[in-house]
C-alpha cells in the first residue's frame, strides 16, 4: 500500500472512533455533569433582624432610679427609659467617653448630655452616641471641656523634722 492510501486509512478510522466516542445515545452519561444542576433550586434565605428585646415597665422602673441616683431625668415613658438604657450601655462600652461623667437626661425622645468631660474628641463622641442611638429626635449636648489639671511630681517634700 501507498502512503497515500495508508494516510486515507488512517484518518477514516480516526474519524469513526471519534465519531463514535461522540455516539449519545449510547453513552447515558454524556452530559451528566453539563446537567447535573439543571433540576437542583437553590434559595438564598435572607438575613432575620434580630427581635428588639421586650422592654418592660419593670425594666424602666429601675432604669429611672438608676438615673435618678445619677441626678439624671428620664421621662416616664418606657421609650425614654429604654433610650436612656441604650445610651449609658453605649457610653460604657466606648472606650472614648468617661460614661459616668456624662449625665444622660432623656424626655420624650429628646437627650440632653450634661457633665465635665477631658478632651473636646470625648465631647464630640458623646454626642455622636447619643445622635445614633434609635428612637432619639434631638440631642442637646450641654457637655463642658475640662481638660484634666496635670498633677506635679514634683513637689517639694513637706517641712518638718526629718527622721
Amino acid at each position: 500500500m501507498s502512503k497515500k492510501v495508508m494516510l486515507l486509512v488512517a484518518v477514516l478510522v480516526s474519524a469513526f472512533a471519534f465519531a463514535a466516542c461522540n455516539d449519545t445515545t449510547s453513552n447515558t452519561n454524556a452530559n451528566a455533569n453539563a446537567n447535573a444542576n439543571t433540576g437542583t433550586i437553590t434559595t438564598r434565605t435572607q438575613p432575620t433582624a434580630t427581635p428588639t428585646p421586650r422592654y418592660t415597665e419593670e425594666q424602666a422602673r429601675e432604669e429611672r432610679e438608676r438615673a435618678k441616683a445619677n441626678k439624671e431625668t428620664v421621662g416616664q415613658s418606657l421609650d425614654d427609659a429604654w433610650i436612656h438604657t441604650k445610651i449609658v450601655a453605649k457610653l460604657i462600652g466606648d472606650t472614648q467617653t468617661p460614661e459616668r461623667k456624662i449625665n444622660v437626661d432623656v424626655v420624650a425622645g429628646a437627650v440632653t448630655l450634661r457633665g465635665e468631660i477631658d478632651t473636646a474628641e470625648a465631647k464630640a463622641e458623646a454626642e455622636r452616641v447619643a445622635k445614633e442611638t434609635d428612637g432619639v429626635k434631638k440631642v442637646t449636648n450641654q457637655l463642658k471641656v475640662v481638660p484634666a489639671k496635670a498633677t506635679n511630681s514634683n513637689k517639694p517634700a513637706a517641712k518638718g523634722k526629718t527622721p
